[in-house]
């Protein structure tokens, strides 16, 4: 019988001892068990009220890429979430990558059920730009599974959001180009519409998803990033990696 909380306690320990995740005997085989185990992953290391939440493969390019048909949800721990510029040590991270990503932070409760974006949009204070650090912990993705990718956050390590630059509601939400930057040099760019059509339907779908309502629902005060517009950038040394968006102030991370 699946238990959880055995789940997360394997997790918690590749991670601790830099091993690779593999399909183990006892491993969620259903969303439902992803995200279950998921929230016993939080209570292990302290995030049982996160910080916000991340949703991966909102994007054509990245569901090709992970080789996904939907996208997959994951929390954000609250020590692990950065504001404007961040500077962290490369070699406490597992193979990692970055993403160009837009984000939210929420002025309102969603409490878990189906929405529309418009109701969604009533529950965002401001729009931001965000660099997603994630580690490639896995051997074959494939293998690993979808709930297993979601019991271990998605890929999430950790995140880095910009301040707002001003009312979200003057800019075309749905035609935002963003550009990630590694050490000066533009490596990859997109444009916000490849993220379910708007970022906006990625915070309805987080809402009403399966991981949402495992942690209770979405919180005034979190931090929802809602896809990156490219695949990951990995990087094989420290670098200073920069995203930047239409009409919002740029966002930057040096790995060290």
């Amino acid at each position: 019988m699946f238990d959880p909380r055995t789940a997360a306690g394997i997790l918690h320990t590749v991670r601790r001892e830099r091993g690779t995740v593999l399909p183990f005997f006892g491993a969620p085989s259903t969303v439902a068990e992803g995200a279950a185990a998921q929230v016993a992953l939080a209570a292990l290391v302290g995030a049982s009220e996160p910080a916000g939440f991340k949703i991966g493969a909102t994007g054509k390019r990245m569901q090709e890429y992970l080789g996904l048909s939907g996208p997959a949800a994951g929390f954000m721990e609250g020590a692990n979430v950065y504001r404007r510029v961040a500077a962290l040590p490369f070699g406490s991270f597992i193979r990692p990558g970055v993403e160009c990503e837009i984000a939210v932070r929420l002025a309102k409760d969603l409490s878990p059920r189906s929405y529309t974006m418009s109701e969604v949009a009533d529950a965002v204070a401001d729009v931001i730009a965000g660099v997603e650090i994630v580690e490639n912990r896995y051997d074959d993705l494939r293998a690993l599974g979808t709930p297993t990718l979601i019991a271990d956050q998605v890929y999430h390590c950790a995140a880095v959001v910009g301040d707002a630059g001003g009312d979200w509601r003057g800019l075309d939400l749905g035609a935002l180009r963003g550009r990630i930057s590694v050490d000066g040099v533009e490596r990859d760019r997109g444009v916000s519409s490849d993220l379910m059509g708007h970022p906006f339907a990625c915070l309805a779908w987080l809402a009403g998803s399966e991981v949402a309502a495992a942690f209770g629902g979405l919180r005034a005060g979190h931090v929802v990033m809602l896809g990156s517009v490219t695949p990951p950038v990995w990087l094989d040394s420290p670098a200073e990696v920069t995203v930047a968006f239409d009409g919002m102030p740029t966002v930057t991370v040096r790995l060290i």
